[in-house]
């Protein structure tokens, strides 16, 4: 059997890639013609895809990676990164799982290690099996948390969540809270907002500028792949989340905020119920899983961990696969990166 390698998008069937990621386990939004949309449109993101077929144009594996650079200039040049969500796919037909990953990998890492710093996957399920292919490829395995939530039955889903979870849930829309969908794009925006400040002075970590959230709420509506829930209190947006779906698979919790400590004296806590919004939708619209999309390393306090555990769910150690294409410019951007985060802490 020929097998044929391409990152030419307009070579693939779409209809046989939604069916492919429909019928395979592990298929996801992740690697959907959706998210490629998506990458494709914001501002400082380019997907990058890589796909196998056999002689009648059969898929026979796929991987779907966005290139990241924060801005232009020199600070573009050292944030320049690949990420690849979810791992790569294979046929399950496929005898020889490896041989597909390993032209896939090669695949990739010729298309974008001279122009970016690092590669990075973010698995959404267990990809040790494929470790020597990796490993073949200059990957390296480091260990991750996630935390998983099974949203088939909604009664166990509440049952699995803290007591202060659940007051705070109850407390918040006692109070008048209310979750609505968006119906305009100014309400994002506001969301956008919140979010940016939080990112900013707390998480100081990279986010994605306006026009990501914008065409995901505007692609959404196209493809129903996709919903952000906003808890507004008193006509005011005060938090909400975005989260990216398959049909009858996951929901992932992607972004998500609240102004927590400017509504708690009105007993609202924005954040907690954002995040029981996109779980009570999982569990009501048969999907399988809710994911958290990463809770930290493995031994090392994370208040966000803290935070999302007591929602209850099963915690896996899945990890990423990094490869660093320039070692110099890795180290002096990751330098570079702490030097900031400790000056904005003092």
């Amino acid at each position: 059997m020929n097998i044929r390698v391409s990152t030419d998008i307009s070579l693939i069937d779409k209809r046989k890639w939604d069916a492919f990621l429909s019928g395979h386990r592990n298929g996801t939004v992740l690697q959907s013609h959706f998210m490629y949309r998506l990458f494709d449109a914001s501002e400082h993101f380019r997907p990058v895809f890589v796909y196998c077929l056999d002689d009648n144009d059969e898929i026979l594996g796929l991987l779907l990676g966005v290139k990241i650079r924060e801005s232009g200039g020199i600070k573009g040049f050292f944030s320049s990164r690949v990420v690849v969500y979810g791992g790569p796919l294979v046929a399950e037909t496929v005898a020889d799982n490896n041989e597909v990953v390993d032209l896939l990998m090669d695949s990739l890492v010729d298309t974008v290690r001279r122009d970016t710093v690092f590669i990075q996957f973010r698995a959404s399920y267990d990809l040790k099996g494929y470790g020597d292919v990796f490993e073949k490829h200059g990957f390296r395995w480091l260990p991750r948390l996630n935390s998983l939530i099974d949203t088939t039955d909604t009664a166990t889903v509440m049952a699995g969540m803290s007591a202060s979870r659940r007051r705070q849930v109850k407390k918040s829309f006692l109070n008048g809270a209310r979750i609505i969908r968006p119906d305009k794009v100014e309400q994002v925006r506001v969301f956008y907002e919140i979010l940016y400040s939080l990112y900013k002075f707390r998480v100081k970590k990279p986010l994605p500028d306006w026009t990501f959230f914008k065409y995901f709420y505007e692609l959404t509506h196209e493809q129903d792949l996709g919903r952000i829930f906003l808890v507004e209190f008193r006509g005011k947006v005060v938090g909400g989340i975005m989260c990216p779906f398959y049909p009858g698979k996951a929901v992932y919790e992607w972004y998500v905020c609240g102004l927590d400590e400017e509504y708690k004296s009105s007993g609202i806590y924005p954040s907690v119920l954002a995040t029981w919004a996109a779980i009570e939708f999982a569990s009501e619209n048969n999907f399988r899983i809710f994911d958290f999309m990463g809770v930290g390393k493995p031994g090392v306090p994370y208040g966000v961990r803290d935070f999302k555990m007591k929602f209850g769910g099963k915690t896996v150690n899945y990890g990423r696969f990094i490869r660093i294409n320039n070692r110099l410019l890795y180290h002096v951007a990751e330098a570079g990166y702490n030097m900031l985060a400790w000056l904005k802490k003092i």
